[in-house]
């Protein structure tokens, strides 16, 4: 079987695993790029940095974390992943939750256009 993986306009994600209950993924973030700000109506995530430097809006909360650190996304928080480095960013993202789908994603703010 093979598992999702797709290239987005800041970067790609990966799945690594996935099964009821849970997805886990490894998230590539070009430099100078983030993903939208965003919330989530079924899963909490938690980002653990691998390599690069990791700018994490957490509702009104401002994290930088880098490699070795890690980071929680509470279910129903307001949340950006960004790359404010010259290195690419990459994190493990293991997500909790009911369902794990990508369309239980509601955009708020978008670098790239995508909301609506």
């Amino acid at each position: 079987m093979a598992l999702e993986s797709e290239d987005r306009p800041w970067g790609s994600w990966h799945v690594i695993d996935v099964a009821p209950g849970y997805k886990i993924k490894r998230i590539h973030v070009s430099p100078g790029h983030r993903l939208s700000l965003q919330t989530h109506e079924h899963r909490s995530e938690h980002w653990v940095v691998v390599f690069g430097v990791a700018t994490c809006v957490i509702d009104d909360e401002t994290i930088v974390a880098g490699p070795g650190h890690s980071v929680d996304v509470p279910l129903g928080a307001k949340h950006r992943l960004g790359n404010e480095g010259k290195e690419e960013l990459v994190i493990v993202e293991v997500q909790h939750g009911a369902y794990t789908g990508e369309d239980d994603i509601c955009r708020h703010e978008d670098d790239f256009g995508r909301i609506g």
